[in-house]
């Protein structure tokens, strides 16, 4: 596995990684971790690679796009030192492009995002051992979908920094789409974007495969 003694991963995003964590910081409380893929993560590290002393940190905050993070990226990033960091981001730069259109000083378009995530990645990466990007997803299986088809740019533009950056990469709607080739979209999130325990896991899943987790060691 890519993780290394006493290591600091700390994960940042909106509200798929915040998933209720307790705020203001509560690190080291129940509950600090939320209820989702990060706490997952942070349960099967310590259960079968006890021996590491991995440390998970949850920074994710409901609500935010890439913008948010920049304004938040010192205090929360930086200021932590991270030995590996894992970005996911983009799900309300688009989905504010579709719920509220016409309140267009909340959108975050494609240019802005890339150009926005690029300067955080090529700030960031020198400074710790491992970064980890995660694309943006929606649960609709019609491709054809108008959001489902922004999320895919979005992706596709996550794919590119982490390709050129050379950072380790999670394709999080290529994992959900094995799953909805069975299951219906609701059955994973109501809303199409925020995952149920089921959804949670599957984040799960493909996280720990990217960073090389062994199930059974």
């Amino acid at each position: 596995m890519k993780l290394e003694q006493s290591q600091k991963l700390l994960f940042i995003g909106d509200s798929v990684t915040d998933c209720d964590r307790v705020k203001p910081e509560g690190e080291g409380l129940f509950g600090a971790l939320g209820k989702g893929y990060v706490a997952n993560i942070d349960a099967l590290l310590q259960a079968v690679y006890p021996e590491l002393g991995i440390r998970v940190v949850n920074k994710g905050i409901s609500g935010n796009t890439v913008r948010d993070l920049k304004n938040r990226w010192q205090e929360d990033v930086f200021e932590q030192k991270p030995d590996w960091l894992s970005i996911m981001i983009g799900i309300n730069d688009v989905w504010r492009q579709y719920d509220t259109p016409f309140i267009k000083e909340w959108h975050v378009y494609i240019q802005e995002y890339e150009e926005t995530l690029w300067q955080l990645v090529a700030e960031t990466k020198p400074l710790v051992k491992g970064l980890v990007l995660m694309t943006p997803f929606y649960l609709e299986s019609n491709e054809q979908d108008k959001m489902r088809k922004t999320m895919n740019q979005y992706g596709r533009v996550v794919r590119k920094i982490s390709e050129e950056a050379n950072c380790q990469f999670v394709d999080t709607q290529a994992a959900f789409n094995e799953v909805l080739k069975d299951l219906y979209p609701a059955t994973l999130a109501w809303d199409r974007v925020h995952p149920s325990a089921a959804g949670h896991m599957v984040l799960t899943r493909a996280f720990l495969k990217e960073i090389g987790f062994i199930w059974n060691r």
